[in-house]
């Protein structure tokens, strides 16, 4: 997660919750990808507007 990048749309938080969470103006990761999780986190990642997310 690129926060420097974030624009706070909280797209990621609504898809992935599990993984990531809103801090002030913009999203952290504080989860794991997990395998129970990974198929919302790699939808937050496509879907981030400005590419903030990159999934390992």
């Amino acid at each position: 997660m690129k926060r420097e990048d974030c624009i706070g749309c909280q797209f990621c938080t609504d898809v992935a919750p599990d993984v990531f969470r809103m801090n002030g103006e913009s999203a952290e990761c504080f989860g794991d990808v997990t395998e129970s999780n990974i198929d919302a986190a790699t939808e937050a990642a496509e879907g981030c507007p400005v590419g903030a997310i990159e999934i390992e």
